[in-house]
Formats: structure tokens, C-alpha cells, sequence
């Protein structure tokens, strides 16, 4: 989200700038490979702005672009087979520019290391802006770090593009009116990596107990709790069904108060074999959600004996003997 910082605060109020660092990228992007082949990529929401100075500050000698999402596609190009990749900056007071690099190939038909190529924009760079929207419907794949205040404009958004998607978000965001259908509809689900993600931070962020810490450099780190990664290419993870040992027992699994038929299962660890109902469960079960295995219902939040519960997601097994039912 670099460079985001007066977008988000000006129009939330909110402190949203976090800058993704190279290794969560690596670790997410290297389950895609294939999918990034021959593709045009578009970051359309994490900033590539270049330091005025030109400063190298990462010492690779690829320049001052500040967004690790760009650098990783910049430093494997080749490696990757890309077709194409663009970025957009955003300032929020005057007309922008986008970053291209675009692939080439020498006369034996290999792919030659792109130049950079940064050209003017008439507007401001805002992902809903009429160029952006133009860059979308351009691009292959969407890879980046939105805004997470923002979340409930930019998912609609790009669901709604048809475009194949991998972007940084937060479980919490399923709560979300206008973002819970595309999760309940199987029209997005989680990647692979999911948890506590620590980003750069810029220093005055209020510091929170242990969510902050500095490195030895000095730069400010916080530590995102619920972090993943939303997508809509289809990957071998979300067909693995969940291993299940618990055995169902009327007195461990309560039933709700005001959902019909529909027992608490507060672990997913705890989710019983060997029970067809309806369950309710944490939202952080999204991280293990296998259509074949369990079909999703809807999103409450229910009560026990009188004690609200948090948000729970309903499932129900699908009765299908190849996933172990």
C-alpha cells in the first residue's frame, strides 16, 4: 500500500499504509508460476513510486521503486515468463504515471531483460480511476496490497472485472456486506499463507503493545493479525479436504439458541467426523475450506445459553465418499 497514505486518510480517517515485505510475496507467489506465464500483471493498488534522487535502496541495482510487489516481479521477469508488467502510482493532488515493463526477445527467441518504461497519466492513479479501470480490463492478473479500509470497494471491483486476482487481505473482511457474497459464493476464497504478517510501517504510527518492534535499522514493523491472501485462481489447496478426527458429542457441541439445528464448534481442529448437520465455525476456517467437503451456508452471529458468540460461518458436509465422508 505504499504511497496510499493521504488517499486513505483523507477520505477513512485511517492509518492504512503498510508496506508488504519481499519474503510474504516470495512465499504466496511461488504456489502461481504457472498461472503468471505469458500473463499481463497489474498492481493497481501498491505503489511503485521512484525515490526523486533515483536512490538504490535496495542495493540490486534496479533503482528506488519502493513496492516490493513490483520489485519481485521486476527482479524474477524472466524467471517467470511474463508478458507484461504494470503499476500505477497515486498522489492524490495531481495526474500521476504508470510503470511498464514489457517482455522482449532477442533473435533466438529468448526473452531479453525489460527496460523500465514510465509514462504520464491524466489522472490521479486511484484504482477507480476511468485510466485504471482501462489498465484492468488490459491486464491478465491482478496482484497487490490494497487498502484494507478499502476493501469493501476494491473486492466488488475486481470480482466484478472477471479478472483472475491474488491480493492481500484479512479474514475479517468476509464480515463485510459487500464482500461476504463473493466468499459465500465460492467466487473468491483464501490463498495459501494465512496468519500474523509483520509490515513496514511508516514512523508515526502509534506504537500497540507487541503488534510494533523495531529492526536494527531503526524502521518501525507492525504485526497484522488475520492476514492472508484472497484469490480467484484455482489451486490444489482448496480441493484438499480437512483431516477430520473428533467424533460428534451432544455435550461438547452445544446448539445454538436462535439457529435452527446448528451446533458450535468453536476449533476447526474440533469439527466432527462423523456429523452431517449444520455447524458453525470460525471464520479462520476459510483458511481449510474445501468445496467438495463442505459446502458454506451463511455467516451469523448466533448464541449459546444467552452468550453471544463472534461471527460464525455455517457449514455442511457434502456427502461425497471421495472426500472421506
Amino acid at each position: 500500500m505504499a504511497g496510499n497514505k493521504n488517499l486513505h486518510q483523507a477520505r477513512t480517517g485511517k492509518t492504512d499504509e503498510f508496506y508488504t515485505q519481499l519474503s510474504t510475496i516470495e512465499d504466496e507467489l511461488r504456489h502461481y508460476r504457472q498461472h503468471l506465464k505469458d500473463k499481463i500483471i497489474f498492481c493497481n493498488a501498491d505503489d511503485p513510486a521512484y525515490g526523486e534522487d533515483g536512490h538504490d535502496q535496495f542495493g540490486d541495482g534496479l533503482g528506488g521503486y519502493t513496492s516490493n510487489f513490483f520489485r519481485y516481479f521486476q527482479l524474477n521477469f524472466k524467471q517467470l515468463g511474463i508478458k507484461k508488467l504494470i503499476a500505477t502510482h497515486f498522489d492524490p493532488n495531481k495526474p500521476t504515471y504508470k510503470v511498464e515493463l514489457e517482455a522482449t526477445r532477442d533473435k533466438d527467441g529468448n526473452i531479453t531483460t525489460p527496460d523500465i518504461v514510465k509514462t504520464p497519466l491524466k489522472q490521479n492513479g486511484d484504482f477507480r480511476s476511468p485510466e485504471s479501470l482501462a489498465l484492468l480490463e488490459e491486464c491478465d492478473i491482478v496482484v497487490t496490497n490494497p487498502p484494507f479500509s478499502l476493501m469493501k470497494e476494491y473486492l466488488p471491483l475486481l470480482v466484478s472485472s472477471g479478472k483472475q486476482f491474488l491480493i492481500l487481505g484479512n479474514t475479517n473482511h468476509i464480515t463485510l456486506k459487500e464482500c461476504r457474497p463473493f466468499f459465500l459464493d465460492g467466487a473468491c476464497w483464501l490463498g495459501h499463507n494465512a496468519g500474523h504478517f509483520w509490515f513496514k510501517v511508516p514512523d508515526y504510527y502509534e506504537n500497540k503493545d507487541t503488534d510494533f518492534k523495531f529492526d536494527e535499522t531503526g524502521q518501525k514493523w507492525r504485526r497484522m493479525g488475520n492476514s492472508c491472501w484472497f484469490t480467484n485462481i484455482d489451486i490444489p489447496k482448496r480441493h484438499q479436504p480437512l483431516d477430520l478426527f473428533a467424533k460428534y458429542d451432544p455435550d461438547k457441541y452445544p446448539k445454538y439458541d436462535d439457529v435452527a439445528d446448528a451446533i458450535e464448534c468453536s476449533l476447526c481442529k474440533d469439527i466432527p467426523k462423523d456429523y452431517f448437520g449444520v455447524i458453525g465455525v470460525p471464520i479462520s476456517y476459510l483458511a481449510y475450506h474445501c468445496a467438495e467437503q463442505f459446502k458454506i451456508l451463511g455467516l451469523v452471529t448466533p448464541t449459546v445459553d444467552g452468550r453471544t458468540k463472534y461471527k460464525r460461518l455455517l457449514i455442511q458436509r457434502v456427502q461425497d465418499e471421495k472426500v472421506g465422508v
